[in-house]
Parts: C-alpha cells; sequence; structure tokens
C-alpha cells in the first residue's frame, strides 16, 4: 500500500470522515460504510493532511494540463478546495447547486470564469459521476474548459469508467478498497474490511450486468 493511501485512510478515519456500520445511502441502499468529508472541519490536523496530498496531485495535474483554475461544487469539496488554492496559488471558484436570486446571481461564486480558462474540478468522491457532469455546466455555459476531475475517493461505482469513456481524465487520491485495506488490523476488523470489499465487489457486478 502506498503511503499516499496510507496518509489518506488514516486522516480519514481518524476525524471520522469514514465510517463503518450500517448506513441507508440516497439510491435506497444500504452501505456497510459512508463518507462525509464535512467532519474535516472538526479535525484541523486530517484537514491538512488531507489538502495537502490534493494539493500535490493537483500540482501535477495543473502542470501537465495548462490549468488555471480551480472549482468545485457546494458543499463538500468546496470545503476543501480553497485550502488547495492557498497551497498552488491559484483563483478557485464555488459552483452553487441552485441559483442565487439576490445580490450577485447566478451558481458562481468566488473567481470569475473567463472564456478558455482551463479548470480543475474538485470534489469529495466519484460513484457513478452523474453529478460532476451537473457540476461543471455552469463553468461550461460561461466559455470555461473542464476535462480533469479530482477526487479524494473513488467509490469504485463505475463513475471514474463512465466519464473517462466520455473523455474526462478522473483522478483520485484512493480507491475505497484501498482504503480499507490500508485500515484493517490496525483500526478495522478484517470482518470489517471483507464487508466492504464484498459490497464494492457486488456493486460493480451489478453494473456491468447493467
Amino acid at each position: 500500500m502506498s503511503s499516499t493511501t496510507d496518509k489518506v485512510a488514516e486522516a480519514l478515519y481518524l476525524s471520522g470522515c469514514l465510517r463503518f456500520g450500517n448506513f441507508k445511502l440516497k439510491s435506497g441502499a444500504i452501505s456497510p460504510y459512508y463518507i462525509d468529508l464535512a467532519r474535516l472541519l472538526a479535525a484541523p490536523k486530517q484537514l491538512c493532511i488531507i489538502a495537502d496530498v490534493a494539493a500535490e496531485q493537483a500540482k501535477k495535474i495543473v502542470s501537465v494540463n495548462d490549468i488555471n483554475k480551480l472549482a468545485s461544487i457546494e458543499l463538500k469539496g468546496a470545503l476543501i478546495v480553497p485550502s488547495i488554492a492557498c497551497i498552488l496559488d491559484l483563483p478557485c471558484i464555488i459552483v452553487r447547486k441552485e441559483e442565487k436570486a439576490y445580490g450577485v446571481m447566478g451558481r458562481i461564486a468566488g473567481a470569475d470564469v473567463e472564456k478558455g480558462d482551463r479548470i480543475l474540478f474538485f470534489d469529495d468522491v466519484i460513484s457513478e459521476g452523474l453529478s460532476k457532469i451537473e457540476g461543471i455546466k455552469p463553468l461550461q455555459e460561461l466559455g470555461g474548459v473542464a476535462n480533469d476531475f479530482l477526487v479524494v475517493v473513488n467509490r469504485e461505482q463505475g463513475g471514474k469508467e463512465n466519464l473517462e469513456k466520455m473523455g474526462f481524465r478522473v483522478h483520485a487520491l484512493a480507491k475505497v478498497s484501498d482504503l480499507v485495506r490500508s485500515l484493517c488490523g490496525k483500526y478495522i476488523s478484517k470482518e470489517q474490511a471483507d464487508e466492504v470489499l464484498a459490497f464494492v465487489k457486488d456493486l460493480q457486478v451489478v453494473k456491468s450486468t447493467v
């Protein structure tokens, strides 16, 4: 297991962002784990670790693809992207989920989007990838180019593959299966790890047969 994966796994677990148990998802399915990156706000040390690791990965993406701005959508990714922007010294944009009807209206907050801007879109997790397409629409409508996504955790539900088939580049700090393998034996039991790995595998089988 890479040191990067170990750092991410420990930071997410110790901050309470990655929890194990039985959690009802939006789809109605029961998951043996849950990820809530908002918990990083209560754990400054772990927040800094995730921001540093994400910034290191983002720096590579930015240099290769000539990116000049960062973006995220409220709420989870937007909590972390300003820290990454500070480290990289890049302007950042927050996409609102809904139009603001007063003051400075629209769905864009933070830096302006100029035609031709090359934007790295950051978020907490990727599941099926549909929310990422929705997230970049306001950027594209203003002339921004968002071909790269960076997420903290790939939930391995086909989202990365879906977006890559559409021509996007998707980068993740870690896959959920690697996170539980890293935590196994130190923070969680083998039974907990096996339950998550089986859940992930079952989802992949379902996706492959749809």
